[in-house]
């Protein structure tokens, strides 16, 4: 208890599987959270269920407009006056196809969330961790920033780019006392998994689920606390010396790489 006392914690995907299992975990650990989503009614009901009001703010907010962005930063820092870990972790799937198949709208679609969401989110959460002079910073990627993925190019692609993201975040400000890492889970039992099973489901005479856990060594997908957990740790100050690392949650599937 207390890893995270006093800090401001903020969230985009609030109101996710991940989101919202970090800001539990968050809270219990004495911070202060801030959970961005574009979904009003569903943040509302997660500020609802984490029943503290006093430590949980909610934003509504399109994380790939920048307007947006400036506005849950400017919004976090006015209500609780710093922003000491930032969860950069809104994403989407998209749609399940081929390469030679995927539309160009469903490719740009993707990667205005997963990419220019996340460099908003940096690039403004930074000029206010810079002020500081400390702060942490997770940004969700995937086991599939890692490889190919097929079917699921505009993500992997997206994916990848949050690497370069980060790596160069933590160069651009470890002297600062920032420090910059992300995350890489495999298939997470969320709504988004389901997204991903239906599309395969159309080109697959077996069960979907059964396939892809099928890739994992562990049989089994991440539940969203097995990433909150690695979240936890790299907010808090016990991981102080790591910077511009790619941590795997996979159960065992970089291991077959």
């Amino acid at each position: 208890m207390g890893k995270l006392k006093d800090k401001t914690v903020v969230i985009t995907g609030g109101s996710g599987g991940i989101g919202k299992v970090t800001a539990k975990k968050a809270l219990n650990e004495g911070a202060k959270v801030v959970l961005v989503d574009i979904d009003k009614e569903a943040l509302e009901e997660v500020k609802k269920e984490l029943n503290q009001d006093d430590k949980v703010l909610i934003v509504e907010a399109d994380v790939s407009k920048e307007d947006d962005v400036k506005h849950y930063v400017q919004k976090a820092k006015e209500t609780f006056g710093s922003i000491d870990v930032f969860f950069n972790n809104a994403g989407v799937i998209g749609d399940v196809n081929m390469m030679h198949e995927q539309e160009l709208e469903n490719f740009q679609q993707v990667m205005a969330i997963n990419v220019n969401g996340v460099f908003l989110g940096l690039k403004h959460v930074l000029k206010v961790m810079r002020e500081q002079g400390s702060g942490s910073i997770i940004n969700t990627s995937s086991v599939d920033g890692l490889r190919g993925s097929p079917g699921l190019s505009p993500y992997s692609a997206s994916k990848h780019a949050v690497v370069g993201l980060t790596k160069t975040a933590a160069l651009e400000n470890a002297e600062k006392s920032i420090r910059v890492n992300s995350i890489h889970p495999s298939p997470v039992g969320t709504d988004m998994i389901e997204e991903v099973e239906e599309g395969l489901e159309k080109d697959m005479s077996d069960d979907a689920q059964k396939q892809l856990e099928g890739t994992i060594p562990l049989g089994e997908y991440a539940e969203s606390e097995d990433i909150a957990n690695l979240a936890i740790f790299l907010a808090s100050d016990e991981s102080r010396y790591i910077i511009g690392s790619q941590y795997r949650v996979d159960g065992g599937m970089g291991a077959q790489q």
